[in-house]
């Protein structure tokens, strides 16, 4: 079974915009757990511009699922994550201006050594660490090098090319990432840009894939059709076909 993370941020940028405290990031997750998710996603940024430390508090005192926290692992927020305590920490690598997360960790450019003191702190917590990486083996490795327990395929790509005629040889690099994951002992999450249109065929055909993180199209198809249908419409995205 693979498992459908719902990221909450996009519910909390609107709340933000007019100030107040609706729409309710709680009643949201709520609402994504009634229908069936199996965890809630977080993503806050240094400027608190969606998701505030207040939020990922409140959802961690009562969530009854997986919380993922994902960002870039400065001192803040690896004092959050280090306080909550979720089931699965995901390290990105945004700078704190950046609209939305847009690559992957390099690892041909990072200090490695780093990242594996990070990621021993919050496995000492008992966090499952997951590394956002762009499809290819070399960054794989690069995950496995320093610690981490599963890899987060960057599926931009993927999802811009899902319609043309290089759709194929695009998800072929995803695969390879995947079968490279598993041959090394990493678990295979995904996300960004994923919707019910690109989905299943990247659900049914990506092997050894664990969990999706989906958030921003999500949001988007709850506008027309409620929060728990869309829910409901992404986990039957997931199902094999029958």
């Amino acid at each position: 079974m693979i498992r459908l993370s719902v990221n909450v941020n996009k519910v909390a940028t609107l709340r933000n915009a007019r100030g107040g405290s609706r729409p309710s990031v709680r009643q949201a997750a709520e609402t994504a757990i009634g229908a069936g998710c199996h965890g809630i996603t977080v993503h806050p940024r240094p400027d608190e511009r969606h998701i505030r430390r207040a939020d990922v508090l409140e959802l961690a005192s009562w969530l009854p699922v997986e919380l993922n926290i994902e960002g870039y692992p400065g001192k803040e927020w690896l004092a959050l994550v280090e306080k909550v305590r979720p089931a699965q920490a995901t390290l990105v690598p945004d700078p704190p201006d950046v609209l939305t997360s847009n690559a992957g960790w390099k690892f041909g450019e990072v200090d490695r050594l780093w990242l594996v003191d990070v990621v021993s702190r919050l496995r000492a917590k008992g966090c499952r660490v997951s590394l956002f990486v762009d499809p290819s083996a070399r960054e794989v490795e690069g995950a496995r090098s320093v610690g981490a327990d599963r890899v987060e395929l960057y599926t931009e790509p993927y999802a811009r090319a899902f319609r043309g005629p290089k759709r194929d040889a695009v998800f072929a690099r995803y695969r390879a990432a995947a079968e490279r994951a598993a041959k090394v002992g990493l678990g295979v999450n995904a996300g960004h840009d994923l919707d019910l249109d690109n989905l299943p065929f990247f659900a049914r055909n990506l092997p050894a894939l664990d969990e999706v993180s989906i958030g921003h199209a999500l949001i988007c198809d709850a506008l027309d059709i409620g929060l728990a249908s869309a829910v409901r419409a992404y986990l039957a995205a997931l199902k094999p076909e029958t």
